[in-house]
C-alpha cells in the first residue's frame, strides 16, 4: 500500500525525490542509498555534499514513517496521529533548512523532498478527516452511548445490566450502518471499519448470550456440594467481568485493560480447576459451564491488534468472499446466456437447476459472523434469485393461454407482467451508474408499470387482487435489484 501511495505522489508531484524508489523496491534499498538523487542532468554534487546528505537522511526517516502513515486508521485527536504529524512537520522544517547555496539542482532536490513529506502529511490528514472515517466514528459513538446507558452504568452502580432483545437489535442496526460506510479501497478506512465492526460484533456476541437472563444464574444450591459455593462466587465474578469486557471493547473501560481482565479470568479458571468435584456429575457439569463462560469472554480479549493483519481487514483475500465472488461470476455467465435467448418460448437453455444449486452453495458459505461477508452473501443470493424469477415469469408468459371468460383485471395484470418481463431483462443487463440516463429511464418505466397496476380495478375478485399484489411485489423487487446493482457497495 505504501508503494501505491508513493506511486500516487509521483503522479501528483511530477519527478520525485530518488528515495521514493527505495520505498517501492526494498530489496534494492542499500544499493540506491549509495546513489545520488535522480536529476534531469548528471548531478554536479556527490552524495557526500552536505545538502545531499541531509536530504538523504530526511528521506530515510520519512521511509520509516511512511508505512505507519499509510496504515494509520485513527482520528486527528489520537496520540499516534499527533506523533506522526509532529514527526512529518519536523522533517518538513529540516528540509526547509537545507542550504542549497542558491544552486538550481539542489533547490530542485529540496523541493521534491518537501513534496514527498507534504504528500504524506496530506494523506494522513485526508484519511483521519475523511467523511467515511467520521461516519464510522459517529456510529461507534452512538454504540458507546447505548452500551454505556444500558450495560456499563447499571453494573457500575451495583445493579444489573439492562440486556434484552431491543438492545441486541439496536446493535445489529448499528452494525449494518457500519457495513454500508464506503472506504474507497483505502487501507486506513478499510482498517478502521474492520476494527469498529469487529468490536461491535464482539459486544453483540457477548450480550446476545445473556439476553434471556440479566445475570448469571446459580443453578445449584450450596448444600449440594462443598464446591458449589465457590463456583457460585466465580459465576458472580464472571457476570461482572462480562460488563467490564463490554466496556473495554467500546472504549468505556477507564483504567481497566484487556491484559488485566485476562489475568482475572485466568485466575478464575485456576480457582475452578483446583476444586475437587470428583464423584458428582452435576457439580462437574456446573463447573464445566462456568469454564465455558470464561473461555467465551477470553476469546474476545485479543482485539488490541485486530485489523493489523492485511488478510483480516482486506476481505478480498477472504476465502468466503472468494467463494461468493466465484458464484457471482458464474451467475453473470448464466445471466448472459439467459438474456441471449430470443424469446419466452425458447427452451434450449434451462439453467434453473444450476441456479438453485448456486443458492444452496451460497447457503453453505461460512460468514464467520462477519457482517460484511453476510451482506456480500445476501447480495449474491439476490442476484441469483433475480435470474430465477425472470425465468419463472418468462415461462409463465410462454405457457399462458387466456380464455374468453378471463376476468378483465387478470388480463390487465398479465399485460403489465409482460411489460415487466421486458424491463427486468433490461435491469439484469444494466451495467451502469445511477447518474446514467438509461438508469433514470428504466426507473421511470418501472414506476409507470407500478402506476398501471395501481389503476387495475379487481372489481371485488379475490384472485385479481392477489395477482395484482404479486405483480406489485415483482415490480418493486426489480427496482430494489436495480438499486442494489448501482449503490456501489463494497466489502
Amino acid at each position: 500500500m505504501c508503494a501505491n501511495v508513493f506511486g500516487v505522489l509521483k503522479s501528483l508531484f511530477g519527478k520525485p525525490f530518488d528515495g521514493g524508489k527505495r520505498m517501492e523496491h526494498g530489496g534494492q534499498q542499500q544499493q540506491q542509498q549509495q546513489q545520488p538523487m535522480a536529476t534531469e542532468q548528471p548531478s554536479q554534487y556527490p552524495p557526500q555534499h552536505p545538502a545531499m546528505m541531509r536530504l538523504y537522511e530526511v528521506h530515510r526517516e520519512m521511509t520509516a514513517l511512511g508505512p505507519q502513515v499509510c496504515t494509520f486508521s485513527g482520528l486527528p485527536d489520537d496520540r499516534d496521529y499527533k506523533r506522526l504529524e509532529r514527526e512529518l512537520t519536523r522533517l518538513l522544517l529540516e528540509v526547509d533548512r537545507v542550504d542549497t547555496e542558491g544552486k538550481a539542482e539542489l533547490q530542485g532536490a529540496r523541493k521534491r523532498a518537501a513534496q514527498e513529506v507534504e504528500g504524506l502529511l496530506r494523506y494522513l490528514e485526508e484519511n483521519a478527516r475523511h467523511p467515511s472515517r467520521l461516519a464510522m466514528e459517529e456510529v461507534s459513538e452512538e454504540a458507546r452511548r447505548l452500551v454505556e446507558r444500558r450495560v456499563v452504568a447499571p453494573q457500575r452502580q451495583g445493579g444489573a445490566a439492562d440486556i434484552d432483545d431491543e438492545l441486541v437489535e439496536a446493535l445489529q442496526r448499528l452494525v449494518l450502518r457500519l457495513t454500508q460506510v464506503k472506504t474507497e479501497g483505502r487501507v486506513p478506512l478499510r482498517k478502521a471499519r474492520y476494527r469498529a465492526l469487529t468490536r461491535l460484533c464482539a459486544v453483540q456476541d457477548v450480550l446476545e448470550g445473556r439476553t434471556p437472563q440479566q445475570t448469571l444464574s446459580l443453578p445449584l444450591a450450596g448444600e449440594t456440594h462443598v464446591a458449589v459455593n465457590c463456583i457460585n462466587q466465580v459465576m458472580a465474578k464472571v457476570s461482572v467481568a462480562r460488563s467490564q469486557l463490554v466496556a473495554l471493547l467500546m472504549g468505556l473501560s477507564g483504567r481497566d485493560s484487556c491484559a488485566h481482565l485476562s489475568r482475572l479470568l485466568m485466575e478464575m479458571q485456576v480457582e475452578l480447576d483446583a476444586l475437587d468435584v470428583s464423584g458428582n456429575g452435576a457439580v462437574r457439569n456446573y463447573r464445566k459451564q462456568v469454564v465455558e463462560e470464561i473461555n467465551g469472554l477470553l476469546k474476545h480479549l485479543d482485539l488490541e491488534g485486530e485489523g493489523e493483519d492485511t488478510r483480516r481487514y482486506d476481505l478480498a483475500q477472504n476465502d468466503s468472499i472468494r467463494e461468493i465472488e466465484a458464484v457471482r461470476a458464474h451467475v453473470r455467465h448464466l445471466r448472459q446466456g439467459v438474456l441471449c435467448q430470443r424469446g419466452p418460448g425458447e427452451t434450449t437453455f434451462r439453467p434453473k437447476a444450476e441456479l438453485q444449486g448456486l443458492l444452496t452453495h451460497l447457503d453453505q458459505v461460512d460468514t464467520a459472523k462477519n457482517p460484511c461477508i453476510r451482506e456480500a452473501r445476501r447480495r449474491a443470493v439476490v442476484e441469483v434469485q433475480a435470474v430465477v424469477t425472470f425465468l419463472d415469469l418468462r415461462e409463465a408468459l410462454a405457457c399462458r393461454r387466456p380464455g374468453p371468460e378471463e376476468h378483465p383485471a387478470h388480463r390487465d395484470v398479465w399485460s403489465v407482467l409482460a411489460s415487466l418481463s421486458e424491463l427486468q431483462a433490461r435491469a439484469l443487463g444494466f451495467d451502469g451508474k445511477r447518474a446514467d440516463k438509461s438508469y433514470v429511464v428504466l426507473e421511470e418505466l418501472l414506476t409507470t408499470q407500478l402506476l398501471a397496476l395501481d389503476a387495475v380495478d379487481p372489481r371485488g375478485d379475490d384472485g385479481a387482487k392477489g395477482a395484482r399484489k404479486q405483480a406489485v411485489k415483482f415490480a418493486q423487487n426489480i427496482l430494489n435489484y436495480l438499486d442494489m446493482k448501482t449503490d456501489e457497495w463494497e466489502y
